[in-house]
This record gives structure tokens, sequence and C-alpha cells, in this order.
């Protein structure tokens, strides 16, 4: 009787265990005008003043694309940090490859960037 409730048992869950597993990965390469998500984390952005006016703390993704950078405003050691998501449109990220370094830029002032609504890390995106 316990074999037979096995078997049972079996029989129902295993095609539940195949439809839940992942297809073949296929790998790509990676386009030399790319960016990853490491060169940006944490890259300071200025405004057209050259100022500073926050950092990239995170990128959104949604769908498999690129649909936000949240950026940290204002605050000292993450005290009093406001985080805002800016579309990807509104940040230009460039490379200087003789300082081997990035550089993000934004039309905005930290104080618009302080007064634009806040992303919040909480419930599935706290931190």
């Amino acid at each position: 009787m316990r074999r037979l409730v096995l078997a049972a048992a079996f029989a129902v869950l295993a095609p539940l265990a195949q439809a839940q597993t992942p297809p073949a990965p296929s790998f790509v390469p990676v386009p030399d005008n790319a960016i990853l998500s490491t060169n940006v984390t944490g890259l300071a952005v200025t405004n057209g003043k050259n100022e500073k006016v926050g950092s990239i703390s995170d990128v959104v993704i949604e769908s498999g694309r690129l649909s936000g950078y949240v950026l940290s405003v204002g605050g000292f050691l993450g005290i009093g940090t406001h985080h805002v998501v800016v579309a990807p449109a509104g940040i230009i990220l460039s490379y200087d490859a003789p300082a081997r370094k990035w550089h993000a830029r934004i039309d905005a002032t930290k104080d618009q960037l302080k007064a634009a609504p806040a992303f919040l890390y909480e419930g599935r995106w706290g931190k």
C-alpha cells in the first residue's frame, strides 16, 4: 500500500518538477558598447555645473530590460538619504578611456532630485 501511495505521489509531482526546469542556457557575447551594472552602481552623478547631485545605488530591470536607475540623494552615511528612480534616458553615461573611469550626468539639481517622488526599499525591494 505504501509503495502504491509513493508511486501515485511521484506520478503527480514528477510533471510539476519538470515544468519548473529552466531551459538550457544560451551564451552571448558582451558588445564593446555594453555597460555592466558593477560599472554604474556607486557611481557619482553630476549635473551640468559639475556638481555632485547624488549617486547611482541600484538599477531597475523590468522584463529583462533596464527601466531605471535608483539614485541616492543627500544624507550622510546613509542617514537622511532620499532615493529616487530616474528613467535611463535621464542619465548620460560615458567612459573616459584614458582615465579608465565612468561618468554619469543628469540635467537636475540636488534640490530637484530631493523633491522627486521617493523610492523606498521596502517589501520585495527591502535591503
